[in-house]
C-alpha cells in the first residue's frame, strides 16, 4: 500500500472517478444522512460523492497523504467527511454503520487471512438492515462470497456480479 503513498503525493484522483456501481447504489439509497465507513478510502473518490449526497462519512486509508487530500477537498465543499490514518487490518472501527464500502481495497492485503479479517470488521460495523458493498478482483470474489454465505440467516446478497459483490445485513 506503500506505492500509494507516493502515487498521491504526485497526482489528484489518481484512481479515477467512482465505479458507476457505486453510483447507481447512492443514486437509489434513500435513507438520509445515512453513517458510511470507507474502508480503504484512498483519496476519497467514494467518501466524497457520498458526502455529497448529504451523508455522514468515516474514512480510513493507510496513506496519510490521501486522507488529508480527502480531508481538504471535503472542508473546501462544506462535506460531512472524518478521516482516518489507519491500517484496515489493523484498525478496529466504532460504532455501526449504515453502510461500508470496500472499494477495491481488500486486493491490496497480502493474504486471505487478511481479508477475512477485514470483512469480519465491516460485517461487525454494519448495522441491521445496512449494507457492505464490495469492489475487488476476480480472483478474490470467490473467498468474499464464501464469507458472506457462510451465514446466510445474516446476509442476502443484492448484486453479484463483474467484480462487485454488495450484500445487505438482517
Amino acid at each position: 500500500m506503500k506505492g500509494y503513498e507516493k502515487q498521491f503525493q504526485k497526482a489528484r484522483d489518481v484512481c479515477g472517478p467512482p465505479f458507476p456501481e457505486f453510483v447507481a447504489f447512492f443514486e437509489r439509497y434513500e435513507k438520509p444522512h445515512a453513517r458510511v465507513l470507507d474502508l480503504g478510502c484512498g483519496q476519497g473518490r467514494d467518501a466524497l460523492l457520498i458526502a455529497r449526497k448529504g451523508h455522514h462519512v468515516l474514512g480510513m486509508d493507510l496513506s496519510s497523504t490521501g486522507v488529508s487530500q480527502m480531508l481538504e477537498e471535503a472542508e473546501r465543499e462544506g462535506l460531512e467527511v472524518r478521516g482516518v490514518v489507519a491500517d484496515v487490518v489493523e484498525c478496529q472501527p466504532e460504532g455501526e454503520y449504515d453502510v461500508v464500502i470496500l472499494d477495491r481495497v481488500l486486493h491490496m492485503l497480502s493474504d486471505d487471512g487478511q481479508r477475512t479479517a477485514v470483512l469480519r470488521k465491516a460485517s461487525a460495523a454494519t448495522k441491521p438492515g445496512g449494507f457492505i458493498l464490495i469492489a475487488d478482483i476476480r480472483k478474490h470474489l470467490r473467498l468474499i462470497r464464501s464469507f458472506f454465505e457462510a451465514h446466510p440467516d445474516s446476509w442476502t446478497k443484492v448484486k453479484d456480479k463483474k467484480g462487485f459483490l454488495f450484500v445487505q445485513k438482517s
